[in-house]
């Protein structure tokens, strides 16, 4: 039995972030857990962990994190893996290619891509799992701010360069645009890079997958 089965939580979303490696999982464990944080600013319930299957210190292999927000108690908290994503973040836009990232995705589910290409071009590239895929969120991550590598807030530790300070800031910016999974200013409040973060949530570009031509898939 799928483990997205095993538990009945109409009040729980879950935030899958996408990422390669050590150069990029700094960034991907930022975005859900400043959008964790920015959630308990508002007395939900929350979890936030790495993927640690995916052997983050290899250089370009795929690597998650996955955050969890809830109106309610989490009872799913030992499954330690998402299923049943509604939201998705791709650090960079190549995981759009031979990267199964919209698995198991709930209807109504979120794609946020660090990307200057259109929504309409990288959806031409997504071959699986699109019936349930609602809107694509873009935002040039990379022009707003610099990634940052270090091994710093791993295993746990404190992350002595601050939650959000490089694209991670502008990646959840963008997430809480095209969803308002939590309020913007608490978001603010949780991020160090404040000024890239106002930047992508103006920037950012939100689509309905269902506006999007024919042609264009």
């Amino acid at each position: 039995m799928s483990n997205q089965n095993l538990f009945n939580e109409p009040g729980l979303k879950q935030i899958t972030v996408w990422g390669r490696g050590v150069y990029e999982n700094k960034e991907a464990r930022d975005v859900v857990v400043s959008l964790t944080e920015a959630a308990a600013l508002e007395g939900k319930y929350v979890q936030a962990w790495e993927n640690y299957v995916d052997l983050p210190d290899r250089i370009y292999v795929p690597v998650r994190a996955y955050g969890k927000i809830s109106s309610q108690e989490i009872e799913s908290k030992y499954v330690y893996e998402n299923e049943a994503p509604d939201i998705v973040v791709l650090t960079e836009e190549t995981l759009v290619k031979g990267v199964d990232v919209l698995a198991g995705i709930k209807p109504g589910a979120v794609l946020v891509v660090n990307t200057k290409r259109s929504p309409e071009y990288l959806f031409g590239f997504i071959k699986k799992n699109t019936e349930n895929l609602s809107k694509i969120v873009t935002v040039d991550a990379n022009s707003l701010s610099k990634s940052i590598i270090t091994l710093s807030g791993a295993e746990g530790a404190t992350d002595a360069s601050g939650i959000g300070k490089g694209i991670g800031a502008v990646l959840a910016a963008a997430a809480v645009k095209g969803t308002e999974i939590v309020k913007f200013d608490n978001l603010l409040k949780i991020v160090v890079n404040k000024n890239a973060a106002k930047k992508a949530y103006k920037q950012a570009v939100v689509i309905d997958v269902n506006t999007i031509p024919k042609a264009s898939v």
